[in-house]
C-alpha cells in the first residue's frame, strides 16, 4: 500500500501536466496554424490581435507540446501569432540550462516572424524557466508581457513530499528540486526585484491547485498584477492542469496581453 501512494505522489509531481499522449516538441518555430472559426467580438479586434506581438505558449514539467494546443488555439482563433515550446527534457532536467535554450528559440521566433518583442504565456515550471530568462539571462529587451499559470514562483509543498516519503531529493529530478521551497535556484531566481525590467508581468492562480501548495507562491512581487481566479469568481473549479483549458483562465490571459483591467468572465467556457 505504501508503495502504491508513493507512486502516486511521484507521478502527481512529476508528470501531472502529460495531459494527452503524443511525441510534438517545438525546436524549430512552425508557422501558426490558421486563425479557428470562433472569431473576436470584432473585425478591429482581429486586426490588432494579429498586428501584436507573437505569443509563446511555454510547457511546464512532463508538459508535451501537444497538450497546450487548446490555448494555443484560443489565442489563434483571436488572431495572435502563436507558438508553443516544449521544455528540453519535458523539463525533467536543470531549470536555468532550460532557459538557456529557450533563450534560443525566442531568438528563432523574432527571427521568423521579424518581431522586436514576443509575449509569453507560461504554464507551471514553464514560468520559472521564463522568469530566469528574463532576470537572469537578459530577456527583458525581447519581451512585452509575462503571463504564468499556476507556476510555483516561490516553490511548492507538493516537490518536499518526496524527500518527505523518504524517496530521497525529488527522486533525483533536478527541477522538482529546484521547485522545493528554499531551494537555492528560487533563492537566486528571487533575490532582488522580481519584475526587472519593461516587461509587464501577470500572474494567474487558482486556489485549486493540487501542485502548487500554498496557492500563494504562484505570485511575484513588485508591481506585478497577480490575479486569484476565485477573488472574481468564487465558484470557478479550476485545477492546475485546468488552467490551460478553461475559459475563465484565458479571459485573464486575453486581458493581460491586451493591458486590459483585470475583468475575468466568470461564465466563459
Amino acid at each position: 500500500m505504501l508503495l502504491r501512494k508513493t507512486v502516486l505522489v511521484v507521478s502527481l509531481a512529476t508528470a501531472a501536466l502529460l495531459a494527452s499522449a503524443g511525441t510534438a516538441t517545438a525546436a524549430t518555430p512552425t508557422a501558426p496554424a490558421a486563425p479557428a472559426a470562433s472569431a473576436p467580438a470584432s473585425t478591429a479586434a482581429f486586426a490588432a490581435a494579429a498586428a501584436a506581438n507573437p505569443v509563446i505558449v511555454v510547457g511546464g514539467l512532463s508538459g508535451v507540446a501537444v497538450a497546450y494546443e487548446p490555448i494555443a488555439a484560443r489565442l489563434r482563433a483571436d488572431g495572435y501569432r502563436t507558438f508553443i515550446y516544449q521544455l528540453p527534457g519535458l523539463g525533467l532536467g536543470d531549470i536555468p540550462t532550460s532557459a538557456r535554450a529557450f533563450a534560443g528559440y525566442v531568438e528563432q521566433v523574432r527571427a521568423s516572424t521579424g518581431a522586436a518583442t514576443i509575449d509569453l504565456v507560461a504554464h507551471s515550471e514553464g514560468g520559472l524557466v521564463s522568469r530566469y530568462y528574463l532576470k537572469r539571462l537578459g530577456g527583458t529587451a525581447n519581451i512585452g508581457r509575462y503571463v504564468s499559470l499556476g507556476s510555483p514562483q516561490y516553490g511548492t509543498y507538493v516537490a518536499n513530499i518526496v524527500a518527505f516519503l523518504g524517496l530521497g531529493s525529488c527522486a533525483g529530478i533536478v527541477a522538482c528540486q529546484q521547485m522545493t521551497i528554499g531551494s537555492a535556484f528560487l533563492a537566486d531566481l528571487n533575490a532582488g526585484d522580481d519584475t526587472p525590467g519593461s516587461v509587464r508581468y501577470t500572474t494567474v492562480r487558482t486556489l485549486q491547485d493540487e501542485l502548487v501548495r500554498p496557492t500563494g507562491n504562484a505570485a511575484v512581487n513588485d508591481g506585478a498584477t497577480n490575479v486569484l481566479i476565485q477573488a472574481y469568481c468564487p465558484l470557478r473549479l479550476v485545477g492546475h492542469l485546468s488552467l490551460v483549458l478553461d475559459g475563465t483562465a484565458y479571459t485573464i490571459v486575453r486581458g493581460a496581453l491586451t493591458d486590459g483591467p483585470v475583468r475575468p468572465n466568470c461564465l466563459a467556457v
